[in-house]
């Protein structure tokens, strides 16, 4: 047991205030995240629309977050990445509540984009905060409290969301509003300017506009990170609805086994982190996460069963997420210089976004056509070919790598 414990220490040693005050700012708005991951079921249960339509809604929220991520990250750079937090937390905030008063397929898409927007906005000047306020040997473990932060509000706010959707779906627009707001005075009283040694200023030398563009490689990780993201957010937009319509789960166990994703990463994720961080390149262990998640569908068509089989797949895309988004965020930052990180935090929030538009609409429209096993078999290709190209990135990194040492 002393081991263990000095191990957890360990873990989480090192790492700056602020980098602690950022995660308490994501725990406290992430602890109300109960509108996207019961967003399909609200429009389709409460309102009474089909799931084609609640899968447009979710493309919509996608579409959206990117030009959320494009807009923050270009902001970020400009004006620094405190103010653009404060804003889109607050703001996000009272656009939650007002969506949840909408009843009119119109209005419902509407302000679900405003509000995607507004809130993916958040994501690029969270990234740049970390990882301003943290050092590159502790880096990926920063971003992995923060992740920490995320999964253990999304444990919480999951798990209740699913007890306050059986009985008040609006309930949740309002929580989701509240918590939005609470971080945003988190952020204000230990985050604001005053209070830290590093003010997040704008850097001085400003980094040519489009510079992002012209990294290849980055380009080519971005691709592929879309890819991993559209096999992803499956988990939160057509598997809702499998464990409804197809297993039968009641609200209240897809709220209890999605939460257990949450609380997986809460209690292993940092630990993890801190005994691969710096011992092999971060694209090692993409590939290998990647391929898990895939599985984690799959297995829909392989295993009987119902919570039994919902569980395995709980448990499955976990590991994959572990041992790939948090090395997802080493990668694109050891790219990156003060001057145009947040044109690169746009980007990679960029490509999680277009993952939402596509993933949910096509994979909705897909499973309404052909079938949710044929959707498992086709998100399970998608994720080996992702796979494959996180490989293929790193055998070409490995050869620029060797010609420079010949060249020394």
């Amino acid at each position: 047991m002393k081991r263990i414990a000095a191990l957890y220490k360990a873990s989480y040693s090192g790492l700056s205030p602020a980098s602690w005050w950022l995660s308490a700012v994501m725990l406290i708005n992430r602890s109300g995240t109960m509108v996207v991951p019961f967003m399909t079921l609200y429009l389709t249960q409460s309102l009474g629309y089909s799931i084609s339509r609640a899968g447009i809604v979710m493309g919509i929220f996608g579409a959206g977050a990117i030009c959320g991520g494009f807009i923050g990250g270009r902001l970020s750079d400009r004006f620094g990445f405190y103010p653009v937090q404060l804003v889109t937390l607050a703001c996000g905030g009272a656009l939650f509540m007002v969506l949840g008063q909408m009843r009119s397929y119109p209005m419902i898409c509407a302000f679900t984009f405003l509000l995607a927007v507004v809130n993916e906005s958040f994501r690029p000047a969270n990234s740049v905060a970390i990882a301003h306020y943290s050092k590159e040997e502790n880096r990926t473990r920063s971003f992995s409290l923060n992740r920490l932060a995320i999964n253990l509000g999304w444990a919480l706010g999951g798990s209740l969301g699913g007890f306050i959707a059986a009985h008040n779906y609006n309930l949740l627009f309002v929580i989701d509003g509240i918590t939005n707001i609470g971080a945003a005075i988190l952020l204000r009283i230990f985050l604001a300017p005053a209070r830290q040694e590093k003010h997040a200023k704008p850097a001085a030398k400003k980094a040519p506009r489009f510079e992002v563009y012209r990294d290849t490689r980055y380009m080519v990780f971005t691709v592929l990170v879309l890819l991993f993201a559209f096999a992803f957010f499956q988990l939160f937009s057509t598997l809702p609805v499998y464990y409804r319509q197809s297993l039968h789960l009641s609200e209240q166990v897809i709220g209890a086994t999605m939460a257990g994703n949450g609380l997986i990463i809460a209690l292993f994720e940092m630990v993890l982190v801190f005994r691969l961080e710096g011992k092999r390149h971060p694209l090692q262990y993409i590939p290998a996460g990647t391929l898990v998640v895939g599985l984690s569908f799959v297995v829909f068509n392989i295993l009987p069963g119902a919570l039994g089989v919902a569980i395995i797949s709980m448990l499955l895309v976990t590991i994959g997420e572990m041992f790939s988004m948090p090395f997802m965020n080493t990668y694109w930052i050891s790219r990156t210089t003060e001057a145009n990180r947040g044109q690169y935090a746009g980007l990679y929030t960029v490509s999680w976004a277009m993952a939402q538009v596509l993933g949910p609409a096509t994979g909705a429209g897909f499973a309404d056509e052909f079938g949710f096993t044929a959707l498992w078999w086709m998100i399970g290709g998608i994720a080996i070919l992702a796979a494959l190209g996180f490989w293929l990135l790193r055998r070409a990194e490995e050869k620029t790598e060797a010609a420079l040492a010949g060249s020394k």
